[in-house]
């Protein structure tokens, strides 16, 4: 980690500085992630949710999945299970990930690439380590993201979008110190290739040591800061902030980041995640992988899953051998 990057941040195209009248956000609040187990057992950090839902709208979930080394025959996945009512958003920062989905849609990705997956009324789907992973081991490092879909899109068509790395919208902070890689919405004039049904913006920022990362942020999203990696510290009060804690802003027109003159992390800069949204604004009911409206929607939902009304597994996948045979 960092996949995606430049031998030369200055030939990039810089974020406009804040201008003296804009707002700048300050912190709203700091907590450190929990640890927990997923899929198939395989550990994760999980900023949100919290008990207050209501800060990260329209997000339902973050996970940092590693970074993690591992032994061979020791990776780990999520087996064949069903989403409704929101979009999974998978980026990988090391190794690899296999998707595929009751929908036709699915692929490999790789260091810096992301997976958007549209739920929806529902869907089947599957994320798992590529068999040379399992076979061989190896370092494995990737973000799961839960964007929210308003009722009137909860029912909407599954889709799927496979985006490279390559296709990631790299700028740079105003005088060089930051690389920010856009992967979905706009930030300071600049846009992710992501194509979102719910408005967000999404970015992986690398900060030089001392450096600091001053940018322009959508009004009316919502906006939170990740660390992944380093330390540093957030708004204009400084507040400090290291490896597994998220930062939530509270309203203003830019968000300010900072990392620490020394960092003691594999690749010597703050790593953080930027990310908010237009908040949705409604009830939040979440039932597993379901997230709806209302607890009659949620029964409904796993009444279609179980009725088979949410796809099915593709036969090549139903009886296929064990990793490693």
């Amino acid at each position: 980690m960092p996949a995606i990057t430049v031998p030369d941040i200055m030939v990039l195209p810089r974020l406009p500085r804040p201008t003296e009248p804009t707002r700048e956000r300050s912190v709203r609040s700091i907590s450190t992630a929990d640890k927990q187990r997923e899929g198939a057992g395989f550990e994760v950090r999980r900023p949100f949710p919290s008990t207050d839902l209501r800060s990260a709208d329209p997000f339902i979930l973050l996970d940092q999945m590693g970074p993690v080394a591992y032994e061979p025959h020791e990776a780990k996945g999520a087996p064949w299970h069903p989403h409704r009512g929101f979009e999974t958003v998978t980026y990988m920062l090391d190794g690899t990930m296999v998707h595929h989905d009751s929908n036709g849609g699915g692929g490999v990705i790789s260091e810096g690439d992301t997976q958007w997956m549209t739920a929806g009324s529902g869907i089947l789907h599957d994320e798992v380590p590529p068999e040379e992973l399992v076979i061989s081991g190896g370092w494995f490092h990737g973000i799961q993201l839960w964007v929210n879909l308003p009722h009137v899109l909860k029912m909407a068509a599954p889709r799927y979008q496979d985006l490279r790395g390559s296709e990631l919208t790299l700028v740079s902070s105003h005088d060089g110190s930051a690389l920010v890689r856009l992967i979905a919405g706009d930030i300071g004039g600049f846009a992710g290739p992501g194509s979102t049904y719910t408005p967000i913006a999404y970015a992986h920022a690398s900060i030089s040591p001392g450096g600091q990362l001053e940018t322009p942020w959508p009004q009316r999203f919502t906006a939170m800061a990740y660390v992944l990696s380093g330390s540093g510290t957030v708004g204009a009060e400084h507040r400090p902030v290291h490896e597994g804690q998220l930062a939530v802003f509270g309203r203003g027109d830019s968000i300010t980041v900072s990392a620490d003159a020394r960092q003691h992390n594999p690749t010597g800069e703050l790593e953080v995640l930027l990310l908010g949204g237009q908040p949705i604004n409604e009830p939040v009911v979440q039932y597993g992988p379901f997230v709806m409206n209302t607890r009659a929607e949620i029964i409904r939902a796993v009444e279609d899953f179980q009725a088979g009304r949410m796809g099915n597994i593709p036969a090549e996948h139903v009886a296929g051998k064990h990793l490693g045979e």
